[in-house]
């Protein structure tokens, strides 16, 4: 899965490599966690960037569900199953997105140890994403997205089994404007990245709370864990 990431790269670099016609600031983050807003490019019918809760919630869940704080959001999609699953399917059809990163995190669960995954030119990335759009019979209205994962290539799946499936830039408006009847033609983007570009570096175990976010976590550290170390310790949410 990917339940973390980090983008510091601001709007205006992006714009040369995916181009999108509004001016949009927000602040460098470096641990950006389920459930907050997430940058996203999309083709509304020029490409946009927007703020979205990353987490998506379904159009046919009550107003009781999606105000329900124990509900996990669903901010992975499965690439092998995404024309398939009816949380999914519709949005992989009608609204795509890319979702921007300049990392993200994963851990050896077995030590605790978390890693920055990123490419090694340090440049940002373009992860797949879909997202949705639900509405509450008062009116009110929450935009909302999930990136879509893949199988790990070889160089990370020592870390982590699951990797987000990568859009590189000459392919993001195919993959923003395709049409819904030609959807199908895109699954094969969402293949392994190119192993060569990205490497995994350990970082700083304070990654693991989401309250700390600065670019001190990027910084290499080997984790000794302790002998009673337990998987769960990480704060996801």
């Amino acid at each position: 899965m990917c339940g973390r990431f980090a983008l510091a790269t601001p709007p205006e670099a992006m714009r040369q490599m995916v181009d999108f016609s509004n001016r949009i600031n927000f602040p460098a983050r470096y641990n950006i966690a389920p459930t907050q807003p997430v940058s996203i490019i999309r083709a509304t019918p020029g490409n946009e960037m927007a703020l979205l809760s990353w987490g998506l919630v379904a159009p046919w869940l009550s107003a009781e569900q999606v105000g329900d704080k124990s509900a996990r959001p669903q901010i992975n999609a499965r690439a092998e199953t995404i024309t398939q699953k009816p949380s999914f399917k519709n949005a992989f059809r009608r609204r795509r997105c890319l979702i921007p990163a300049d990392a993200t995190y994963e851990w050896d669960r077995k030590i605790g140890q978390p890693y920055r995954i990123h490419r090694k030119d340090e440049a940002v990335f373009f992860m797949a994403g879909i997202w949705e759009i639900w509405e509450g019979a008062d009116g009110s209205e929450i935009e909302s997205c999930a990136i879509i994962t893949t199988a790990a290539n070889d160089v990370l799946s020592a870390v982590h089994h699951r990797m987000p499936a990568l859009i590189a830039p000459s392919e993001a408006q195919a993959w923003l404007s395709t049409p819904e009847t030609q959807a199908h033609s895109l699954l094969p983007l969402l293949g392994d990245a190119v192993q060569a570009e990205f490497t995994a570096s350990p970082i700083s175990k304070r990654v693991n709370k989401v309250s700390e976010d600065d670019v001190r976590l990027w910084d290499e550290h080997r984790v000794t864990p302790p002998e009673d170390f337990a998987a769960d310790q990480m704060d996801l949410f």
